[in-house]
């Protein structure tokens, strides 16, 4: 299998099939949703840093979750861009580069187990040149290969799942827990503050969630490939767009900030 690895050859990306009528728009809505994404995320990481009395353990973790919404979505959406204004014979990346973003884009989503998972993959032979996603990740990659793959399908299976239960199981337990207190106390506005947070958390939760299961379970189905590029980018787009609204504006604090910055941004302005 020796001969037919070619770690150095020039791979072609599929990319996303959009018609030369649409591709500009495409690009346009795709850049307005990654200038969303970075700009909300850097003012919400700038504003804790700047202010002192920002500076708990609590805001500090709000700080980790931009940087990493950050990093997913670069990784894999000025790629896309790009590809988009390409014909789709001319979208090339080289190994190396497909190998560096799929490692970027297991970072964002868990970083030990996925160098552990891309680890497996790159010391397989591979025999083919076509990544059949938008972007590259692990999946892509180990599809590459003309050997058995058996190992990472069941790893990769066998993880999501154990996650996604973890996961479910835990945010069920959390929002019991919630309801508990909310039906045993007798103050509205806690109540009323509670239940708005725990819905927006829930909403981009639930995005997360089923985007995230879609994608993976997807990738051993070929016949809904479209399916899975479309709930791939969402799981890239939606999260990291709508966290610093969800985090960050439902926290009381960071909500003043901004209004009094933009307060006296408005008064300087007259």
């Amino acid at each position: 299998m020796d001969n037919l690895t070619f770690r150095h050859s020039v791979l072609l990306i599929e990319g996303l099939k959009v018609t030369p009528q649409s591709s500009y728009p495409v690009f346009i809505l795709l850049f307005l949703a990654y200038f969303f994404t970075m700009a909300s995320n850097f003012g919400l990481i700038v504003l804790i840093s700047m202010e002192k009395n920002l500076h708990n353990p609590m805001h500090f973790l709000f700080c980790n979750l931009p940087l990493n919404d950050m990093l997913g979505t670069t990784v894999i959406l000025p790629r896309i861009m790009q590809d988009i204004l390409q014909e789709t014979s001319e979208r090339y990346i080289t190994y190396m580069q497909c190998v560096t973003q799929a490692y970027f884009v297991h970072v964002f989503i868990a970083a030990c187990h996925y160098v552990l998972m891309l680890g497996l993959t790159v010391r397989l032979s591979h025999c083919r040149s076509k990544i059949e996603n938008p972007f590259c990740d692990n999946a892509s990659l180990f599809k590459l290969s003309c050997e058995s793959v058996v190992i990472n399908n069941i790893y990769g299976i066998v993880y999501t799942v154990a996650v996604l239960c973890f996961s479910a199981v835990s945010i069920f337990i959390t929002y019991v827990k919630i309801a508990v207190v909310c039906k045993s106390s007798k103050n509205k506005a806690l109540n009323s503050k509670a239940i708005k947070t725990c819905s927006t958390h829930l909403a981009v939760y639930l995005v997360m969630f089923f985007s995230g299961a879609i994608m993976t379970f997807l990738h051993r189905f070929p016949e809904y490939s479209d399916s899975r590029k479309l709930t791939s980018i969402m799981f890239h787009i939606l999260p990291p767009g709508l966290n610093p609204l969800v985090y960050g504006l439902q926290t009381k604090e960071i909500r003043q900030k901004i209004a009094k910055l933009w307060w006296r941004k408005e008064v300087i302005s007259l």
